[in-house]
This record gives C-alpha cells, structure tokens and sequence, in this order.
C-alpha cells in the first residue's frame, strides 16, 4: 500500500467516523424527544427553524415543486446537512480530538437553541439535542481510539536504503526506550550481538558505526534526540537483541530533565512516533480490529436508541388513534342537508385524499384527557373548555369547501368536505368580547398562529370549531382533536388545526404567523375555476368529449362557468346543483373535438357579478388569479 493510499484510507475512515457518531447523537436525542414532543428532536426542531426563516419565494417554489411531499424533502435535506458536517467533523477530529468535541457541542447547541425557539416549547425542548451531543461526542472519542503506537508498516518509509543503516533503525525501534543504559550494558550486547555485526560487516560506514557503537542501544544512549521512544519491537530479531532489550528493559528515555528513574525531557518523542528518514509522513498505525469494535459497538447503539424512538412514537400515535377513535360524535342539532340529486361523487372530497399543507414536520398527538381550549385576552369572562364539554354544546353540519392560499391556477390544494362542530360565534359572545377587538387570532398547540377578524366570525353563522369530518372524528393529520374553519377564507386566515387557545386582540396590536412573513392580513378566497377532464397534454379521440371541472367562490357563489376553446367564443357550461354558497360547484359541457392540437380555458363569475381575472398572479400575497388553460390532442 502507498503513501496516497493509506491516506486516503485514512481519510474515509475519519469521514465514516463523523458519520457514526452523528448518527448515534441523532438517534440518542430523537429517542429522549419521543418521550416528550417528538417537534424537540434535533432534526426536526432545525427543520421547522428552517421553515420559518425559509422566504416566501422559496416556500412558494417547495409547495409548487413537491406538494405535500414537500415535508420529508425537507427533512432529507437537514439530514443530508447534518451528514455533511458529520464527515468534516470526523476529518478535522482525527487531527485534533478537540474538534471534534466542538463539532458535537455545536450539535448539541444548534439543536438546542432550534428546540427552545418553538413558541410552544419550553426548557426542557433542549434536553434531546443536550444528551445528542453527549452521545456524539463519546461515539467519537470511542471511534478515535483506533490509533495504535507504531508506526504503519505500509506508509512508513526506511530511514536508509543501505541494510546496515536499515538494521540500526530496527535496532532503535526495538528498543527506543534505553536511551540511557550504561556502557557496560551496552558492552555485553555488543558481544552476544553478531548478527548486528555481520550486518556491520557489510558497510564501511556501518562498520565505523558499529565501533563506534557497539550496539544500536548505545548509540541511541548518545543521541539525548531519539526519533522513537515507544516503538514496537520489528519482527525477526535475533536472540542476542531479545537478549539485550532484556538487559536494557528498564532504561528510560534521554532526557535534559532529571527524574528518579532517568531523564525525560523535550527531546523525547511523542507516544505513538518511530524513528524515520527527514521528509518522510508520520503515520500512526492504524488498528483495524479496535476500530471495526468501536465502530460496532456504536452502530448497536445507534440502532438500539433509533429502534426506540420508531417504537415509542408508535406506541404514542397508537394511544392518540385510539383516544381518537373512542371518540363518538353526537347527532348535530342542525344535521348537513342533503346533497341535490345529480352530484358527481367527487364533490365531497374524502378524508384520505383531501390535502395538507401546514408547517408541521411530525403530526401532534394530542392527549385528549389533558387538552383545553382557552378563550381570553379582549374579553369579559375568560372561558376554559375540555373537549368533552365542547361536545355536549349544539353542533352544526355543513358541506364547506377549504382552500390554501399557496394553491397556483388550476392547483389541488382544495376540498369540500362535511364538517361538524362547534358554532363559534355564539361561544365567543358567551366571553363578552371588548368592543376594541378586530381580531381572533387559533393558536394551535405546535405554536401556530392564525388571525381571523372578528366581523367575519360574528357575520358568518358557519364559521366552526370542527370535531368531525366526513362523519368521523377529525384525522390526526386534519387537527384532532378540533380545528377551526371558516368558510369564504384561505386556510391560512380562518383554518387553525389542532386548535388549543383563541385570543381576542387587534390586527394592530398582533400579526399572526403569516401576516408576520408578508401575506395579508385578510385573506377572502378568490372567484377561480378549474378544468379536471381532459387533462392537459392528454389524448382525446375525435367527435364528442366531456369537458368537466370546478369553480369557487365561498361564501358569494358562482354564477356561471365558460369554456374556450381555441379562439373560439366562450362557451356556458352546465352548473350542477350545490347544497349552499360555502361549496364548489362541479361545471360540465360537451365539445366536438376535431383532430390536431386544441387550447381550452375557463374563467367562472360569482354572483356579485365579479369576473375571475385572466391576468395571471401568484398566490403570494393574497392568493392566485387566471384563467386555467390546458393543452389536448385530438388523435385522428
């Protein structure tokens, strides 16, 4: 093995020994989080610090890109970070241990410090990130005692090509520790030593040091700068050598420092170094054997700890899926009315399919024998709810369709579902709000915040504290246990989940989580249409084709749809009956596809009269506008 190549070898080991430490701190910490808020895990707690100070065009491009995939990107991408560092640390600790110590209270701290940053965790969110770098940095210094004294016999270089000045190296290396034995020591070596000087005999020059120096112990006597003071033995040594090492065995290093046992001062070498030619690499000896069981060792730990974690966790969503599905829900005083004849199944969006998009990275597991919701701040009675007390209040069912503000023209990040809950304006009036207050900022319990103005929940009689959906308890991943929803607003302005606490105060004097990244402060859902059949790019055959979508616009109602087809005129569409105005309302006409290459559009107007613009936007910052256009080919 050359030089390079031990290096290199070198180097990937102190890469994988990065790796294998920052695993195992990762896996300690999540462990310790799973007992608690999984959110204080390391991992997770830089991701959402991530999300948070994310600008908005990136965001943007995440949702655009990835969907509701966008989470686990993210989270490969903090582990592919934290990989990277990992791999520097473990280069820069195999020069100095330090370094490496630093490298893991840097993980300790960054974690730390994006843990207790989460506006609903306290102190203690520190402590996973805390015991994480305790872990790494012993899982580093287990790794790092690979290194045996010696030095490595395929990187190490001979102090001299000639075999009388090889054989000197040997004889110092064997016995580099008598560097002060007496002469007369050092005579009777001499003496059993022939093969040293039948190996002198070859070389005048190794001669003269043979004379000179009786054996290469005396020599290494006189010289205070000895290149190796803890050299292991060479093999093959003659019996007079073992015979000498016996003799000198307790011989201590030249030294200009008196001791009781000898002389150790500044000349002597570091542990762990041989002797070698000027210029040449000092590689320590690499040992494989320790390294592949501290390695393991390790590797159990970490599997051991990351195995716990996956386990805990299960078994607390489990407890939070079962309190969930003990949950049954009461007949609504005011039941859903029955969808009109004709409706496509599409139009209730099922649970499973309905979108996600939120901040949270793990799905809360709320602990319904302990959760609460708080009405307080600008109010006369501050109120305290358990959800058993929500419960037994009147409930109302609706079809109400949701949607996200960062949903492009023609996106899928919009439902309509059943919902059941809690009216929510009859519950605030019961808290005597302060005439001053504008604003009902939810606050979930990961910290969320989202304000509502307070006109919009007085004026709408739907707006709700949702406890199911679909006719099921709310899915963990949709709030469980209560959400709130608001219909004719963005998600973003009026759909708090996992909601825990509502706080009457002022647009002025509070700007929810949002509003605080840019976005407005009120968010009313846009008049926008969609077209689902055909798709775009898709294949058609000639002759009569379905043309089939929706339009929205909560709250005011659509009034008609119209199709384009090239720069034909706009077509009406047929409007299929919907239960009220807080819905989407399917839309469906007939085209006579002729061969070649077609552009459809369509734009909807709501009943105030409001066309929806074709003028394309972003939905930064108060939602997207244009017409939806496909592109299809007819086949002959």
């Amino acid at each position: 093995m050359t030089a390079t190549s031990s290096t290199l070898d070198g180097r990937w080991r102190a890469g994988l020994t990065g790796l294998l430490a920052a695993a195992a701190g990762i896996a300690v910490a999540e462990l310790l989080a799973s007992f608690g808020d999984p959110g204080s895990g390391p991992a997770v707690a830089v991701g959402g610090v991530l999300v948070d100070a994310a600008p908005t065009p990136v965001k943007e491009f995440a949702v655009r890109t990835f969907g509701t995939a966008d989470k686990p990107v993210l989270l490969s991408g903090v582990a592919v970070g934290i990989a990277a560092v990992a791999v520097v640390v473990g280069l820069l600790a195999a020069r100095r241990r330090w370094f490496g110590l630093a490298g893991a209270a840097l993980f300790a701290v960054a974690g730390a410090a994006a843990a207790v940053s989460r506006p609903s965790a306290g102190l203690l969110a520190a402590l996973p990130s805390l015991a994480g770098g305790v872990a790494t940095a012993l899982a580093l210094s287990a790794l790092n005692r690979r290194r045996a004294s010696g030095t490595d016999p395929a990187t190490a270089h001979p102090a001299t090509a000639h075999p009388a000045n090889a054989q000197t190296a040997n004889a110092q290396t064997a016995n580099a520790q008598t560097a002060n034995a007496q002469t007369a020591n050092a005579q009777s070596v001499s003496a059993q030593s022939t093969n040293a000087q039948s190996v002198s005999a070859q070389s005048t020059n190794a001669q003269t040091a043979s004379a000179e120096t009786p054996n290469a112990q005396s020599t290494n006597a006189q010289t205070p700068n000895a290149q190796s003071a803890n050299a292991h033995p060479v093999s093959e040594r003659p019996a007079s050598e073992s015979s000498a090492s016996r003799q000198l065995g307790n011989a201590q290093p030249a030294s200009d420092e008196p001791t009781s046992r000898g002389f150790r001062g500044r000349f002597a070498p570091a542990p762990g170094r041989g002797l070698r030619a000027p210029g040449t690499p000092d590689v320590a000896r690499f040992d494989r054997r320790a390294f592949l069981q501290a390695a393991a060792a390790v590797s159990a730990v970490t599997v051991a700890a990351g195995a716990g974690a996956v386990v805990t966790r299960r078994v607390r969503g489990g407890a939070a899926s079962r309190d969930r599905q003990a949950v049954r829900l009461p007949t609504p005083a005011e039941p859903a009315p029955p969808l009109p004849a004709g409706q496509d199944p599409a139009f209730v969006t099922a649970n499973r399919d309905f979108y996600r998009v939120d901040t949270a990275l793990t799905v809360p597991r709320v602990d319904l024998e302990s959760w609460r919701l708080r009405v307080h701040g600008r109010v006369e009675h501050p109120l305290t709810f358990t959800f058993a007390e929500l419960l037994q209040r009147p409930l109302i069912e609706r079809h109400i369709t949701l949607n996200c503000v960062s949903n492009e023209v023609g996106g899928p990040y919009i439902g309509t579902a059943k919902w059941l809950g809690v009216p929510l304006a009859p519950l605030l009036r019961e808290a005597g709000i302060d005439p001053g207050a504008d604003q009902v900022v939810a606050r979930s319990v990961d910290g969320m915040s989202i304000g509502t103005p307070v006109r919009t929940v007085l004026d709408t009689a739907d707006v709700m504290l949702c406890v199911g959906m679909n006719g099921e308890p709310l899915p963990l991943e949709h709030g469980f246990p209560v959400r709130m929803l608001t219909p004719g607003l963005y998600g973003y302005a009026g759909a708090c989940k996992w909601l825990t606490e509502l706080e009457l105060t002022t647009f002025g004097a509070f700007d929810a989580y949002w509003v605080s990244r840019g976005w407005a402060a009120r968010g009313p859902v846009k008049t926008a249409s969609r077209i689902d059949r055909p798709s775009s790019f898709g294949h058609v055959r000639p002759g009569a084709v379905p043309v089939a979508g929706v339009a929205w616009a909560q709250g005011r109602g659509i009034d008609k749809v119209e199709v384009q087809i090239d720069d034909e005129p706009w077509r009406p569409a047929d409007l299929l009956p919907v239960p009220s105005t807080d819905t989407w309302v399917q839309w469906r006409l007939t085209w006579t596809a002729t061969p070649g290459p077609h552009t459809l559009r369509v734009r909807a107007t709501d009943r105030t009269g409001a066309v929806q613009p074709e003028q394309r936007a972003t939905p930064f910052p108060d939602g997207a506008t244009g017409w939806h256009t496909v592109t299809v080919t007819v086949d002959d």
